[in-house]
């Protein structure tokens, strides 16, 4: 996995979504560059179709209250180029970085709302071949905060 660097992130906020409010609805596209390593994360209120690739190699989140608790939903594309079985590796061995990149770019959310920091996340890997689609839970956004390492 690589380490977040702060300096290729770029944070773009949608029409209606600041960097305080609201926590719902607030969705999440981060995409990236393989020629510049660089990450853009796009928060607003719908998820940014327009940044979509054929790759389909974007990862996709937004704030969930089920009974009063939050919850971090995150859906990724196992399909598509290279197959679901290299997408699952490339996706497993990133989200990590990919974690770290919306907490950190939202850092002002989790300031104002520590209790996000707390809320599971909850990864659901999308393959129309039942062995990779799973559900699975990644943990919390407080194990993702690189201003506390």
């Amino acid at each position: 996995m690589s380490s977040l660097n702060t300096e290729k992130l770029s944070v773009e906020f949608g029409s209606g979504t600041t960097p305080t409010a609201p926590i719902i609805p607030r969705r999440y596209t981060l995409t990236h560059s393989d020629i510049t390593a660089e990450l853009f994360l796009t928060i607003c209120s719908d998820y940014a179709y327009g940044e979509f690739t054929h790759m389909r190699d974007e990862v996709l989140g937004e704030w969930l209250n089920a009974d009063e608790i939050y919850l971090f939903h995150v859906s990724l594309m196992l399909d598509g180029e290279f197959g679901p079985n290299t997408r699952n590796i490339v996706f497993r061995r990133e989200l990590p970085l990919a974690l770290e990149a919306i907490r950190y770019g939202d850092r002002k959310l989790f300031i104002l709302n520590p209790i996000l920091d707390i809320c599971p996340i909850i990864v659901n890997f999308n393959s129309a071949d039942p062995y990779y689609n799973s559900i699975e839970n990644w943990g919390y956004f407080s194990e993702y905060d690189i201003t506390k390492s």
